[in-house]
């Protein structure tokens, strides 16, 4: 039994690439308007040509550095919640306090 076109993106999926990269691998430079069966064009290009490399994995030295995640936290002022890496008062809060001389 011979594998179908459709293995391919099932690997792609499964080595880490997002369903929005092969859409993009399959979708690029097409014509406006198909002479023939637009099934059967992607059917080739999954079977013919390359998908990319999947995008570089967390925990591998190219890895780019992730940020930390931000809480949420409660006002002090309004209990209206906002995110911040300590407790506070929230941007509108803050904007009502009086400004303080610098010296």
């Amino acid at each position: 039994m011979r594998a179908g076109p459709w293995v391919a993106a099932s690997r792609g999926l499964a080595a880490g690439l997002l369903p929005t990269h092969i859409t993009d691998h399959l979708t690029a430079r097409l014509p406006d308007t198909f002479q023939t069966r637009p099934a059967g064009l992607l059917a080739y290009r999954l079977k013919e040509t390359p998908l990319a490399a999947p995008p570089v994995r967390l925990g591998s030295p190219e890895a780019p550095v992730r940020r930390s995640f931000v809480p949420l936290r409660n006002c002090d002022g309004c209990d209206r919640a906002f995110r911040a890496p300590q407790p506070g008062r929230c941007r509108d809060c803050r904007s009502q306090e009086p400004l303080r001389a610098a010296g």
